[in-house]
């Protein structure tokens, strides 16, 4: 029998944002002085109270395998923060904790999927969510969300996508990679939709604490009893506590999915790491503080950059709401002339930032908008300030000849 691949493996794309902050932590070993707007890293220190749980839990010999859907105490502090912040109540028991948001998701696909299944993902998407889809033997089927619309989609865009086998839809929300911000009014529409048609809401919520609006954030499970059990609710500790390297994520839902989402979880990891449980548990019970700091400190970022970019030519740019990137439209620039050569992409446009003005931006081919970019501003003012130098002497140079 020859020697074959998995063509579940053999059909998922690699990371391409993972893959740009690759190249440009190596460009940056080779001497030379690279702006990185690509993956989504808070550039802050984890907070001192929390590194010091960490250390306190080595000390006292933490270090040992937990339950797999993580200790009582950590799902204990998440139940709380729900109840606390996104005013829902998820007993512990309903609580998983994941290694990362990425895990958390790949427990929910697993967990509801069957072979064929579809899953709806609203365009432009997290790069990710097709992906896990696939390796779940679930089938994307995407609903592109209109710019006039800041890029989101409502029932009615959803309602066309429906068939038979359709399971879920994912709602990430404030979104990766655009920013926007979903309101009560237009949850509620895409509720009807979800309890309408009896299947799953998958509610992507890790940005929920960097929002910059007057609004009060809103949960998808929070809108009503019979939408609550529609949902399965994601979230984790890496955007909001600059934790990314610590890889803790979370689900709530329903007993009946955690308590599948927590027997795929023990077989494929088993539990998060212990130190970073203990983390975690301070990062939700300590002080807040650091949190409101990040948010501000990201909030006056975007107010520049947006600024900024809305003053260069050529390119159009979404005013996010949340999150903390900036989604560019560079449809006008396709097809200029670039140092006698015509561009046919953003994926191109990329590369001759990163190659001639040393700057590392993100092509949006693999997040369902081919001719979009996204910066992420979680990076400091002095690096923003210098990268979009570049990237308006890059538009400069740009001709219709």
């Amino acid at each position: 029998m020859a020697l074959t691949l998995s063509t579940k493996a053999l059909n998922v794309k690699p990371s391409s944002t993972l893959a740009i902050t690759a190249k440009a932590k190596q460009l940056k070993i080779e001497g030379r002085d690279i702006v990185g707007f690509g993956a989504g890293e808070p550039d802050f220190a984890t907070p001192k109270n929390i590194c010091d749980a960490a250390v306190r839990a080595i000390n006292e010999g933490n270090t040992k395998y937990t339950a797999a859907a993580g200790t009582l105490e950590l799902r204990k502090a998440v139940s709380a923060k729900f109840k606390r912040f996104n005013h829902l109540e998820y007993s512990p028991e309903q609580i998983v904790i994941t290694n990362g948001g990425k895990q958390g998701l790949t427990n929910v696909f697993r967990a509801i999927i069957n072979q064929g299944d579809e899953v709806i993902i609203p365009a432009p998407y997290w790069l990710s969510y097709p992906e896990l889809v696939k390796l779940a033997g679930g089938v994307p089927v995407f609903v592109y969300g209109q710019k006039e619309n800041g890029y989101k989609v409502s029932s009615e865009e959803l309602q066309k996508a429906v068939t038979p086998k359709t399971k879920a839809v994912i709602l990430c929300n404030p979104s990766n990679p655009t920013g926007a911000i979903y309101t009560k009014a237009e949850l509620e529409d895409i509720a009807g939709f979800v309890v309408k048609n009896d299947i799953f809401c998958v509610s992507d919520e890790m940005y929920e604490n960097l929002v910059y609006t007057d609004e009060e954030f809103v949960s998808f499970a929070s809108l009503s009893e019979e939408v609550y059990k529609h949902t399965i609710t994601c979230s984790g500790l890496s955007k909001s506590y600059a934790m990314t390297g610590w890889r803790v994520g979370y689900t709530g839902s329903t007993l009946e999915v955690a308590k599948r989402m927590s027997a795929v979880q023990s077989h494929c990891t088993s539990n998060v790491n212990s130190i970073a449980q203990a983390a975690a548990i301070e990062a939700l019970n300590g002080p807040q503080d650091s949190v409101e700091k990040m948010r501000k400190s990201f909030d006056e970022r975007r107010k520049y950059m947006y600024e900024r970019l809305q003053s260069m030519p050529y390119i159009e740019c979404a005013r996010p709401e949340g999150a903390f990137y900036m989604f560019i439209d560079f449809t006008k620039t396709i097809g200029m002339d670039y140092r006698e050569k015509d561009l046919t992409s953003a994926a191109e446009i990329a590369y001759c930032l990163l190659e001639d003005y040393d700057t590392a931006v993100v092509p949006c081919q693999d997040f369902g908008f081919p001719n979009h970019i996204r910066l992420s501003y979680a990076t400091s003012m002095e690096q923003i300030k210098k990268g979009l130098d570049r990237i308006e002497k890059f538009l400069g140079e740009l001709s219709d000849d």
